[in-house]
């Protein structure tokens, strides 16, 4: 399952995704990892999830996340819940590669038996119609 928290800057995602992946700790049967820009999250999320900071690996378009996902899952199959937080901080700001990208998630997510949650800081209304399925 696939899940897109979108809206401007200010409008609540963060608070949100914090909320959920709070959440996801106490529930999942599995691992949980937040992939973040930049270390913000690490007081506000419980200390068994997994933080990873995508600057740290130098991640810096589509291909690279998706490559550091699969391996993430290869390494551990027991990762339940995948939490993205700004996405576009991470991959750029090309809608177009980000919503092939959060297609891309919702196949992975399915093939895997995994949930993946994404922030994307932008317009609602500016979305496509796939990306809107997920909101």
């Amino acid at each position: 399952m696939i899940k897109v928290i979108m809206g401007l800057k200010g409008s609540g995602k963060t608070k949100k995704l914090i909320d959920s992946i709070n959440e996801a700790v106490k529930q999942a049967s599995g691992d949980v990892v937040c992939i973040e820009y930049g270390k913000k999250l690490t007081y506000d999320v419980n200390y068994r999830v997994r933080l990873v900071d995508s600057e740290e690996y130098a991640i810096s378009n589509s291909d690279m996340l998706k490559g550091f996902l699969s391996g993430l899952h290869a390494g551990n199959f027991d990762i339940t819940n995948v939490y993205i937080d700004n996405l576009y901080k991470t991959i750029g700001t090309d809608r177009a590669n980000g919503e092939e990208f959060v297609a891309w998630c919702a196949k992975f997510a399915e093939a895997n038996n995994m949930n993946i949650t994404i922030t994307i800081s932008d317009d609602v209304a500016l979305a496509s119609e796939e990306v809107k399925k997920y909101l």
